[in-house]
């Protein structure tokens, strides 16, 4: 089955990486083994802490759920060896139903297309040119079904020559007949021995009893014997040809799983060919693709944690079925292609509530597990001190500390005493960045939660470029850049954009594009209301 790809939101806290760890964990735990932890974003420096403590590998990072070749379903064809006969290219083609198939070198890459029309064409050239060059003897052998008749006094590889069919009469006029020649024979021991004494280079003795001498030849000439009449053996010579001699090698379009449908398709329109290869990351030769795979796409499929806005999920969102959506925060603006299970509860950690759903299915999590979604609360609600923090959210958490055998006063301060005041500016900024969408107001919002903040506040003319460059290349109608000092118990608001927006929001006179709000801890409950409530 394909792997379902459970993520949180774009510049993800503890709680988006954790949630999506904790619902894929929950997931395979009910016996439901494709469900993968996934995020969209680079790791902050307080979840990374947290996944070491507790011993969880990051979730794989994805960048984009466009749709993809690999999910594609594409036609497995099977791929034949550049040394391979052209007659097991034609039998491969019609036992397995592809009139086109790809051709590999040694090492699985891509050498080339052989179609059946190119069979054809090979066969209509064969009529006017009845010479074999250089033809590899192990090619002949499979081909005619035959054996080497004198293989231990007669070593060569392959064989070249001018292909005639030696009739009844040919032993009294060999005249036409040169030392650079294959001849095809039926039962005409004189003709052979002729033969051998003129050293022609091949003899393929059709249907007929190998005598000692012939095999004890010493002669230059290697001989075949097979099974077959002389009538089938002047068909069958020529498919002994190696298929890299045949199959188109020039300017051959080619892609792999992970190009994109968009891109592909564009391609596709500017090229007429039946089929094309598909390659996997090594170059090798997977399968292929006709435009006719492009109709029906099979979508990636997602299921969404801590957030509902497509400006703050992954890219490609509108190429992907969203399975189902668990989130606390405000109802936003994902359309779904049909009806999906969402649960959007009042609490203050989508944690919170993954962890009610373990309870409802029976399910406890690992003290290890245990203990990272414990952290996940703890980091969302500030220590419960975050107006979003519920009882539901302290009762959780209790839970699962007694389950992870840990004390959360502790944790919480190891938490948020991890320093990241000394970090590039702009990482800073984008690690915990949403964008929202307010009647006709676009407005981004960074918020950094620390211990201290005046180590932040010091670096005001570092962030203040930052936002005003984003604003601009965003056209946003205000940047904010929420700093939450846990000890005072409040938020540093700097922000780009008016100053009567501000005012009138939160009641209070701005200074120099800041404001410092007391018992103001969430950007959910606290930040984002307000200014629904003045634009809405």
């Amino acid at each position: 089955m394909a792997e379902i790809y459970v993520t949180g939101h774009k510049n993800p806290d503890t709680d988006s990486i954790v949630a999506a760890i904790a619902y894929a964990n929950l997931k395979n735990s009910l016996g439901m083994r494709d469900y993968v932890a996934a995020r969209i974003g680079s790791v902050n420096d307080e979840t990374q802490m947290l996944l070491d403590r507790f011993g969880f590998e990051a979730p794989m990072w994805v960048k984009t759920m466009r749709t993809q070749v690999r999910d594609l379903e594409y036609d497995r064809t099977p791929d034949l060896h550049r040394s391979c006969t052209m007659d097991l290219a034609w039998r491969t083609m019609r036992q397995s139903g592809f009139k086109t198939i790809p051709i590999a070198n040694d090492d699985g890459t891509l050498l080339g297309m052989l179609s059946a029309g190119d069979i054809a064409s090979y066969d209509m050239l064969t009529i006017n040119d009845s010479r074999l060059d250089d033809m590899p003897v192990f090619n002949l052998v499979s081909v005619l079904e035959g054996q080497l008749v004198n293989e231990y006094s007669n070593i060569v590889s392959s064989v070249s020559g001018s292909v005639s069919v030696a009739m009844p009469h040919t032993y009294n006029n060999t005249d036409e007949i040169g030392r650079d020649s294959v001849v095809i024979c039926g039962d005409q021991p004189k003709l052979i021995d002729k033969l051998l004494q003129m050293e022609v280079n091949c003899i393929i003795i059709c249907q007929t009893d190998i005598r000692r001498e012939w095999a004890e030849s010493t002669a230059q000439t290697c001989i075949i014997s097979t099974p077959l009449d002389t009538l089938r053996v002047a068909r069958l010579i020529f498919q002994a040809a190696p298929v890299e001699r045949v199959c188109y090698k020039e300017n051959i379009v080619a892609f792999h799983l992970n190009d994109y449908v968009d891109d592909v398709r564009e391609t596709l329109l500017k090229s007429r060919f039946r089929c094309y290869p598909v390659l996997d990351e090594h170059d090798k030769v997977v399968g292929t693709l006709s435009r006719f795979h492009l109709l029906r796409p099979r979508r990636k499929q997602v299921v969404l944690v801590d957030h509902n806005e497509a400006s703050q999920s992954v890219n490609g969102l509108d190429q992907v079925d969203v399975l189902e959506i668990i989130d606390h925060h405000r109802l936003a603006d994902i359309q779904t292609n049909m009806p999906i299970s969402v649960r959007n509860e009042p609490v203050g950690c989508t944690n919170t509530i993954i962890t009610a759903m373990y309870q409802e299915n029976g399910v406890v999590p690992s003290p290890k597990m245990a203990g990272l979604m414990a952290s996940a609360i703890l980091s969302d609600t500030v220590m419960f001190k975050s107006p979003t923090c519920t009882k539901k959210d302290i009762a959780m958490a209790e839970r699962l500390a007694k389950i992870a055998r840990i004390n959360l006063d502790e944790l919480g301060k190891a938490m948020f005493s991890v320093s990241s005041a000394d970090k590039p500016a702009e990482e800073l900024f984008m690690g915990d960045y949403k964008q929202f969408h307010i009647s006709e107001q676009n407005i981004g919002v960074s918020q950094i939660t620390c211990a201290d903040s005046s180590a932040l506040i010091s670096r005001m003319d570092e962030f203040m470029p930052i936002m005003e460059k984003l604003a601009k290349e965003r056209e946003f109608d205000m940047i904010i850049l929420m700093i939450t000092d846990i000890l005072n118990e409040g938020s540093h608001l700097f922000y780009v954009g008016s100053d009567e927006t501000i005012q009138q929001a939160f009641s209070v006179m701005p200074k120099d594009k800041h404001v410092f709000l007391p018992q103001v801890m969430s950007r959910k409950k606290q930040i984002i209301p307000m200014l629904t409530a003045l634009w809405g």
